[in-house]
């Protein structure tokens, strides 16, 4: 790896945390100021990075440009949207939809509960793997050798008594999903906060997204979250047909252990 590419990418969340000085910059590399401005003028001058008056760096516009069009080439997110906010409309409840990249599963769009209680989430952030429904969703389709080795790889942070505990309670986990073809999580993450979700499939039966629905208790109760279901699946379902422009969305071929 490219030490200078490496460190540039560390200034950036460095950075999404707020505007930093030269002297952070550097301490956060573990480099000599003059190494940390010579990275930053490199960044400033693609627009990655932005000088303010006050000497403080921060996130340049090219960056949020970058996103932005990136986000907006997800074919899957152009289609998916009429029918979150459809979902959206009939449940009242808070709709996301996520994206499996590399090691991580990222909510690439989101429309908001219209109750007074809302679920705290971000467009473009990723999504705690282990608890999250959309991030069961999308690694229990992975085939079996990946699923393994990801799962072994991965922290597992108590964020409830609920949370999955360990590698070998997540691939249990991962197997019922992947043959039931919906994923909960009822207080993992949060111990107020449920949600459901089902796959978006694309032509060849792979899960090209993840749909789910999410409310405090306050706003649904576990009971109440999971009698919607159908109807997420139906949506799920129905983004995937109109992803793949034929067939009927679903999975016919059953499981394959170490399938590409």
């Amino acid at each position: 790896m490219s030490q200078s590419v490496e460190r540039a990418l560390r200034v950036l969340p460095a950075l999404a945390r707020g505007p930093a000085g030269l002297g952070e910059v550097a301490d956060v590399l573990g480099v000599h100021k003059s190494t940390a401005l010579r990275l930053l003028r490199t960044l400033r001058a693609h627009g990655f990075v932005y000088r303010q008056p006050d000497g403080r760096y921060r996130l340049g516009a090219a960056l949020f440009a970058l996103a932005a069009e990136a986000v907006e080439h997800l074919d899957v997110r152009e289609i998916a949207r009429p029918h979150l906010a459809e979902l959206n409309r009939l449940t009242g409840h808070t709709v996301h939809l996520a994206v499996h990249q590399d090691d991580e599963v990222v909510y690439v769009d989101k429309v908001d509960s219209r109750y007074p209680v809302r679920v705290y989430s971000r467009i473009g952030r990723p999504v705690p793997l282990t608890v999250a429904a959309v991030g069961k969703v999308l690694l229990a389709d992975l085939p079996a050798a990946e699923r393994e080795a990801l799962a072994a790889r991965l922290d597992y942070p108590r964020h409830t008594a609920r949370s999955t505990p360990d590698a070998a309670a997540f691939l249990r986990e991962l197997a019922l999903v992947r043959e039931q073809g919906w994923a909960v999580d009822l207080g993992g993450h949060e111990e107020s906060l449920n949600c459901v979700g089902a796959p978006v499939r694309g032509p060849d039966g792979r899960a090209v997204a993840a749909l789910s629905l999410s409310a405090p208790d306050r706003a649904a109760e576990a009971d109440a979250l999971l009698a919607l279901l159908p109807l997420v699946r139906r949506t799920a379902d129905t983004i995937g047909r109109e992803y793949s422009a034929s067939g009927d969305g679903h999975r016919d071929d059953p499981e394959q252990e170490g399938a590409p």
